[in-house]
């Protein structure tokens, strides 16, 4: 114990600081302005070079989409999806070094009606967002949650796989799109004249009865990601677009692995967390913005301006125990704080899992709700609620363990 009287003749010891250069890692001049990770610290010019090479570096080694191709960007208004949509407006651009060469439109999902928000106050946000969009000069597309009740019976439906172009088809399109001179993604199609949300009361009505009778959080954001996910894979099948570009970062995608496994959709996580996810045949869901951080992204909107639009969710101010993809969400954010690695460690599990998905699929039959083959240890549950473990000829109805357990809450 310390005492005042005690003389320690100015022998203290001093934690050792640890030092790091200032310069930038890649170009060893300009003066760093940020750390990613321990050791990895860019200037201004060098981070955004490395931002949109990752980007760019994502779509072309993939080559799932092709020269000419319509793709939807999904974008709800937060920090990742709006990045994506500003990496598509650059790389479209006159200056871009590498165009770009598919036609891109945006999608934005309303979500108020089932987070109890007033008419005025979706308005609001559907303003902005729409100011944000017409900036773009791209095609977009504002569509209540509501319209999920006009949905046809089709979406549901196992539509015929959609095999992967080889690379000399892909190498065949670009010399053909080439040589036609088709500066399509110049002059996209003409945008929407949308003055309002088109909402009918009694589906709002409607919606609001069917989440207040559920009673989990979990259930609820199981439910809404569901009735998302069908509503996006519609209007872009409506629209005639072929590809559906969705803004899911690496941070969330490892939340979403791990909240998956305890929800009992493990045999999923392939393609729920993938670069690509083939499920539904013809429309073809794309995650470029997979291999970023949250950290990543915030940085990259902080220091060139990207906008973004806060929109209040079913989790927000609600408890780290509230539901378990808040909890899981709450455990990888802290332990990443403490342990860089993690997020990444948690994300390379997808490459190995990818792997079980594809000889999943030739022995399994799709489930109606989420669309996925039944893995796993090969429960099939009928819509009566029998059960069968490892046939391949099965009923048409049919729900997964997770799902049969969402809809004993409504």
């Amino acid at each position: 114990m310390c005492q005042v009287d005690e003389d320690y003749n100015g022998q203290l010891d001093r934690d050792e600081v640890l030092s790091f250069s200032k310069k930038c890692v890649k170009c060893k001049e300009a003066t760093a302005v940020l750390v990613i990770r321990a050791g990895d610290m860019f200037c201004s010019g060098c981070f955004k070079e490395y931002f949109v090479h990752k980007f760019r570096a994502m779509l072309g080694k993939n080559r799932i989409i092709f020269p000419g191709e319509r793709v939807l960007l999904a974008v709800s208004g937060g920090p990742s999806s709006c990045s994506m949509l500003n990496q598509v407006q650059e790389g479209l651009s006159q200056n871009a070094h590498k165009k770009l060469r598919f036609i891109p439109g945006i999608v934005y999902i309303d979500e108020g009606g089932a987070l109890g928000l007033s008419v005025e106050e979706r308005q609001r946000t559907v303003d902005e967002l729409q100011s944000m969009f017409k900036a773009t000069g791209f095609p977009y597309h504002i569509l209540p949650l509501e319209e999920v009740f006009d949905l046809p019976s089709s979406v549901l439906e196992e539509s015929s796989p959609s095999s992967e172009q080889p690379d000399i088809t892909y190498k065949a399109a670009v010399d053909h799109f080439i040589q036609t001179n088709r500066n399509c993604y110049l002059s996209p199609e003409k945008q929407a004249d949308l003055t309002g949300l088109n909402i009918q009361e009694s589906h709002t009505h409607s919606l609001q009865q069917i989440f207040g009778s559920i009673k989990t959080l979990t259930a609820k954001e199981d439910l809404l990601q569901t009735l998302r996910q069908h509503l996006l894979v519609h209007t872009a099948r409506s629209k005639g677009y072929s590809k559906l570009m969705l803004g899911d970062n690496c941070t969330r995608l490892a939340v979403k692995l791990l909240a998956s496994i305890s929800l009992g959709r493990g045999a999923q996580l392939a393609i729920d967390t993938g670069f690509s996810d083939l499920r539904y045949g013809d429309i073809i869901t794309v995650r470029p913005m997979r291999d970023y951080s949250a950290k990543e992204v915030s940085f990259y909107n902080h220091m060139y301006n990207v906008p973004s639009v806060f929109i209040p969710t079913l989790d927000t101010k609600t408890t780290d125990k509230a539901s378990v993809l808040r909890l899981t969400e709450s455990f990888v954010t802290k332990l990443q704080a403490h342990f860089p690695s993690t997020v990444s460690t948690i994300y390379r599990l997808v490459g190995i899992i990818n792997l079980l998905y594809m000889y999943i699929c030739e022995w399994f039959s799709m489930f109606i709700v989420c669309v996925c083959v039944g893995g796993g240890l090969g429960l099939v549950v009928y819509k009566q609620g029998g059960i069968v473990c490892g046939q391949k000829s099965l009923e048409k109805h049919l729900y997964c363990y997770s799902c049969l357990r969402l809809t004993s809450f409504l």
